[in-house]
C-alpha cells in the first residue's frame, strides 16, 4: 500500500529542528512535498545560517519518513535561505545588506569587539555572507583582530571597497588612519563618519552586517540606533554587577528606539584553571540569567574567561578561525545560529515591494 501525503505531513510534524525547537510543518520549513508511488521527496528551507546542521537534519527527515510503512526512496533537499527582515519604521535598508545586527554593551572592557568578530566568523563558518562594521571611531579594534593592514580601494569618488579577511567583509575608520592617530572629534563628526562608513561602502550581497558598536549609551549610540536600519541588537555583558548596570541601560536604549533585542551574551562567565580544572566565577555568576528574567530576553550563550580567546584576537586570528574545532568556537557557532534563528522569526522586510508611508504627529 502506497504512502499518502497526509501520512508524510504527519510524520514531518514529529521532526523537530533542534535549533528552532519547532517542527518542520508548523515552521513552514518543509516545502514541495511530493509522493510518487513509494518514493517521497521534499525540500526543507532553513531561514538561518546552518551549514553544520544540514546533514544531521537531512538524516533526521529521511530516518523518520523511512519508518513509514510502504515508503521506498526518500529524497530530502535541505538548504538555507536568508532574507531581509523588518527594521525600525522610517529607516531604509542599506544596499547590498539584508540584515544589520548591532553588538553593543553599555560598558567598555566586557569583550564586545571580540564577541562581535567571532560571531561574524561563526556565521561565515555556518555558510552566511557576512560583513563587520567597526563603529568604534575612537578605539577601532577590528583591523587588528582580523589581521587586516593597508587601505581600502575606492571604486568611484564616493564608494569604498570593503576589506576582507577569513571570508568577512570589513570596514573601519582604522583602515583610513594611522594606528597611533587619536580621533579628537566631537559627536556630530563621529556620527557623520559612521553614516558614511556604512552607506558609502560597497557591501557585496551580505546576509548579515555585524555592527561593533562603541560602548556607552550617549548621543553617538542613540543617533546610530535611530539612523541605521537595525534588524536586532545583541547585548554583551559580564556577570559583574557594574557591567550589568550599564548593559541594562544599553538594552533600554534599543527598546526606546524600536530595535528588538535578539539576546544577551554573557562573556567571561567562568574561568577554568588550565592546571587543575577548578572553575572560578571571577566576575560573579547568574547576572545574565537575572537580566534575562527581568527583561524577558534570551541568554544566547555564556563564554568562558579564557586566555586563548584574548591571545587569538590580539594576534589577528580570532578563536573561530584559530581553533575551529575547539569548544569555544562551537559556543560561538551556537550563538551565531541562535542569532540567525531569532532574526528568521521576525517579520520579513517588504519595503522593496511597497512604498513607505510615514504618518507623524507634528
Amino acid at each position: 500500500m502506497a504512502v499518502s501525503e497526509q501520512q508524510v505531513q504527519a510524520a514531518l510534524k514529529e521532526v523537530i529542528d533542534p535549533n528552532t525547537g519547532k517542527d518542520l510543518v508548523s515552521s513552514r520549513s518543509a516545502r514541495n512535498v511530493r509522493v510518487d508511488g513509494d518514493d517521497v521527496s521534499l525540500d526543507v528551507e532553513l531561514g538561518y545560517p546552518a551549514k553544520s546542521q544540514i546533514d544531521p537534519l537531512r538524516r533526521m527527515v529521511i530516518q523518520r519518513l523511512k519508518a513509514l510503512p510502504g515508503v521506498g526512496n526518500v529524497s530530502a533537499n535541505v538548504y538555507q535561505k536568508i532574507v531581509a527582515h523588518s527594521v525600525q519604521r522610517g529607516v531604509k535598508l542599506v544596499p547590498g545588506v539584508k540584515n544589520i545586527v548591532a553588538v553593543a554593551s553599555g560598558k567598555g572592557g566586557v569583550g564586545k569587539s571580540t564577541t562581535a568578530v567571532n560571531i561574524a566568523l561563526a556565521m561565515v563558518a555556518e555558510g552566511a555572507r557576512v560583513g563587520i562594521l567597526d563603529a568604534d571611531i575612537y578605539g577601532p579594534s577590528q583591523p587588528q583582530m582580523l589581521g587586516i593592514t593597508g587601505r581600502p580601494n575606492a571604486t568611484d569618488e564616493k564608494t569604498l571597497e570593503p576589506m576582507e579577511a577569513y571570508g568577512v567583509q570589513a570596514m573601519s575608520i582604522g583602515f583610513l588612519i594611522d594606528a597611533d592617530t587619536p580621533m579628537v572629534w566631537r559627536g556630530p563628526m563621529v556620527t557623520s563618519a559612521l553614516e558614511q562608513l556604512l552607506n558609502d561602502t560597497g557591501w557585496h550581497d551580505l546576509d548579515y552586517l555585524i555592527v561593533d558598536m562603541p560602548p556607552g549609551t550617549g548621543d553617538i549610540q542613540l543617533t546610530l540606533s535611530q539612523k541605521v536600519p537595525v534588524t536586532g541588537a545583541i547585548i554583551v555583558t559580564t556577570p559583574q554587577d557594574i557591567a550589568l548596570l550599564d548593559a541594562r541601560k544599553g538594552l533600554k536604549m534599543f527598546e526606546k528606539v524600536g530595535v528588538p533585542i535578539l539576546g544577551i551574551v554573557e562573556n567571561m562567565s567562568v574561568h577554568i584553571c588550565p592546571n587543575c580544572g577548578h572553575e572560578s566565577h571571577i566576575f560573579g555568576s547568574g547576572g545574565a540569567a537575572r537580566m534575562s528574567q527581568d527583561y524577558e530576553v534570551e541568554v544566547l550563550g555564556q563564554l568562558p574567561l579564557d586566555l586563548s580567546i584574548r591571545e587569538q584576537a590580539d594576534s589577528g586570528h580570532p578563536t573561530v578561525v584559530a581553533d575551529p574545532d575547539g569548544r569555544v568556537a562551537a559556543m560561538y557557532r551556537e550563538i551565531a545560529r541562535r542569532v540567525g534563528v531569532k532574526i528568521a522569526e521576525k517579520a520579513r522586510d517588504m519595503t522593496a515591494r511597497f512604498p513607505s508611508i510615514i504618518v507623524q504627529n507634528t
